[in-house]
């Protein structure tokens, strides 16, 4: 009985995926593809339909442990997709991206990482204490699917830089957009999440403590982010439309 009881629920939270896959597929089907929070979304939907495929593969030791994390991480980008839509102000963190996601001056590369950069650098810490609060565990009991997860991140990074950069690598050297991204490192930005997080629990009965913490945490991520948003203008190789 207690082993169909956790299959339903396992079952439960991979449908959870399913919907926030559904969710972010309307977002992208709502705005302009050049919208610099559709081109996140983009990226975004890219890595949760991986670890959906990899929950349905079994790639993840702990199902329920991995379903559960990235539900809690997804909402934490909708529930800023949403405040906007509601005329609230949404974390700092993502606050310089829904600002400029129409600069012209902005490349889609830099919408991309400054979207993950608010992700990782603030909303994954979050998330991990959500996920231990829904699952009853500590963050050490999670550690593993954080690191699966982020492999996926990874990856996808690489691949993202690789199609949104544009120009030949020769070009590339000397585009600024080369040197402005290339001070920022997810894999750092994910080491640094999971120290946020276990900071966060430390501090979990300690309320005014935590909330600071979030705060200053917020606050600076969404910093990073207004510099990832440099706007930089066509690459310099390009020629200005009617040349």
């Amino acid at each position: 009985m207690v082993r169909l009881e956790r299959f339903a629920q396992d079952t439960v939270l991979v449908h959870g995926v399913d919907a926030v896959v559904r969710r972010m597929r309307a977002l992208d089907a709502l705005w302009p593809e050049r919208d610099g929070v559709a081109v996140f979304n983009r990226v975004y939907l890219a890595v949760t339909e991986e670890v959906g495929r990899g929950l349905d593969a079994g790639h993840f030791s702990d199902v329920r442990a991995a379903a559960t994390l990235d539900v809690r991480f997804a909402e934490r980008y909708l529930g800023a997709v949403d405040a906007v839509a509601r005329d609230r102000r949404p974390p700092a963190c993502w606050r310089p991206l829904f600002q400029l996601r129409g600069h012209p001056g902005v490349r889609p590369l830099q919408f991309a990482l400054a979207g993950i950069n608010a992700h990782i650098g603030h909303d994954l810490a979050l998330a991990v204490v959500d996920a231990c609060r829904t699952l009853g565990c500590e963050p050490a009991d999670l550690e593993g699917e954080f690191d699966r997860v982020g492999e996926v991140l990874i990856t996808l990074e690489e691949r993202i830089r690789e199609d949104l950069t544009p120009g030949p690598d020769l070009l590339r050297i000397a585009d600024p957009l080369t040197h402005l991204l290339g001070a920022w490192s997810l894999e750092r930005a994910r080491d640094a999440a999971w120290s946020a997080a276990r900071g966060l629990w430390a501090f979990r009965g300690l309320p005014d403590l935590a909330g600071e913490f979030v705060e200053r945490l917020d606050s600076g991520v969404g910093l990073v982010g207004r510099c990832l948003l440099t706007p930089l203008g066509p690459p310099w190789h390009t020629a200005p439309p009617g040349r």
